[in-house]
């Protein structure tokens, strides 16, 4: 039995969650979000709480029961407090910076790299060597974060590049003489 598949979604004040068949609807005072879940798996409303169960007890089930409880409470998350994530650019001359709708990434290359910020993301730079990327939809913010990340990723040996927030960057030994 999942332990977390068993738990409630708590639906709080100001939300308001509504099921239209497999399609679950939320909506709050950040937007609205919606997720579809698989066949396996059947969700309710009670109250001012949402459960989610199996519709049988194969090893599918299980595993679908956990993960559609989660991707429910995060659709609540989101539109109640919504989502961040933190990127830090460590080099020298790395720097970034939002200009209108595209974030401008000097990583060291010999032209900028220009990211096209999608809908429904919300990216400011604090400081020119931290990006800070928010929105409501929790698998959006990830993916933005790591496609940032991905542009130049940190290597092991000065730890230049770009990283997540508090990101443990193994470092290696330089060549020895």
């Amino acid at each position: 039995m999942s332990k977390i598949g068993k738990l409630p979604v708590a639906i709080p004040a100001g939300v308001t969650a509504s099921l239209d068949g497999q399609t679950v609807k939320v909506k709050g005072p950040k937007g609205a979000l919606e997720v579809t879940l698989v066949e396996e798996i059947a969700a309710k409303i009670e109250g001012s709480e949402l459960k989610v169960s199996m519709n049988g007890e194969t090893t599918r089930h299980k595993a679908m029961w956990g993960m559609s409880r989660t991707l429910v409470a995060n659709l609540v998350e989101g539109v109640t407090k919504g989502f961040e994530k933190k990127l830090e650019i460590t080099g020298v001359g790395y720097k970034a910076a939002v200009q209108g709708k595209n974030l401008n990434l000097s990583l060291g290359y010999s032209h900028d790299v220009i990211y096209a910020i999608p809908e429904g993301i919300q990216i400011v730079t604090p400081k020119p060597t931290e990006v800070v990327i928010s929105g409501i939809d929790r698998q959006k913010v990830g993916q933005v974060a790591a496609e940032i990340r991905e542009f130049r990723g940190p290597e092991p040996y000065k730890g230049k590049g770009v990283k997540y927030a508090g990101e443990f960057i193994f470092r290696k030994e330089g060549k020895k003489k």
